[in-house]
């Protein structure tokens, strides 16, 4: 498996190219552009012979040693109940475009196969290959869900919220999340009581306006309840159990921090109902 020196926040300086070893590999800085939260990325070539195919963008260099593939195709399905939190061991670019996370696990290596869906901090994530043996699982990384996820934000040695795919016969002990961020939020405020932890966070009006209270939310992949709704502040809040605390990353996170954010979906299937007429029309059938 090839190896990765860089971590996130490296790719927002540009390199000179004089002062790089020819023995380095080749590297694009995608993320060099400081809007790159808000605007398409333009690739640029830091230091290229010829530029490959936009297609590599999609395309794994990854040996895969171990080529056991599930035989059962797995629906990209979660409950937010975190199984285990795993450690970022590499991020980077392994070739032009493609931007690979190395997460050492060990719940979710029981039964990992190619192609399994993971959920990492909210996200559902592809295995693109495993090592049973070094305890660890990699995954690849669109500049989309650089840009949309809170997951620009990790560096080598963070910890991630991991779940694996739901079965039919998972006990269903959270809600259905999809692994598709909505966005993210922003923490704005912790605040203990007792042994249990008030987490503030303010995010946009499109988002917020699906948020009830009492409802779900899934954030950073945990299946949490609202407590409440400050529609002026465009903030939410829920609490957090001392058993949740331990078996979490939220609470290692500080003011400041983003969290990524997928509301219930439910309200968006409603919200689709309503806007289309469907309702009216049984009404006046």
């Amino acid at each position: 498996m090839a190896s990765v020196q860089f971590s996130v926040s490296s790719f927002s300086k540009p390199l000179n190219p004089s002062s790089v070893s020819n023995k380095n590999p080749t590297i694009f800085n995608l993320l060099c552009n400081p809007q790159h939260l808000k605007t398409p990325l333009s690739p640029q070539p830091l230091f290229l012979k010829s530029t490959p195919p936009i297609s590599h963008l999609f395309i794994s260099s990854l040996k895969t040693p171990q080529c056991r593939i599930s035989s059962t195709p797995i629906t990209s399905l979660f409950t937010g109940i975190v199984e285990e939190m795993g450690q970022i061991k590499q991020l980077g670019y392994t070739q032009p475009y493609s931007f690979t996370m190395i997460i050492q696990a060990k719940l979710i290596l029981d039964d990992i196969n190619l192609g399994d869906s993971i959920s990492v901090n909210g996200t559902c994530l592809t295995v693109a290959d495993f090592d049973t043996q070094k305890l660890e699982f990699s995954v690849g990384l669109a500049p989309e869900t650089l840009r949309k996820t809170s997951l620009i934000e990790l560096e080598k040695g963070s910890l991630v919220n991991l779940e694996r795919a739901l079965r039919p016969s998972t006990r269903m002990g959270g809600h259905f999340v999809q692994g598709h961020v909505d966005g993210t939020g922003e923490i704005v405020e912790l605040k203990t009581e007792g042994d249990s932890l008030w987490v503030k966070v303010k995010t946009g009006k499109e988002i917020l306006r699906y948020i009830v209270p009492k409802g779900f939310i899934a954030v950073d992949g945990t299946s949490l309840t609202v407590v409440n709704v400050f529609d002026d502040e465009e903030c939410f809040n829920f609490m957090l159990v001392a058993y949740t605390q331990q078996n979490v990353v939220i609470p290692m996170k500080k003011v400041g921090q983003k969290v990524n954010l997928e509301v219930d979906i439910l309200g968006k299937y409603v919200e689709r109902l309503l806007s289309s007429g469907f309702v009216d029309s049984i009404k006046s059938s």
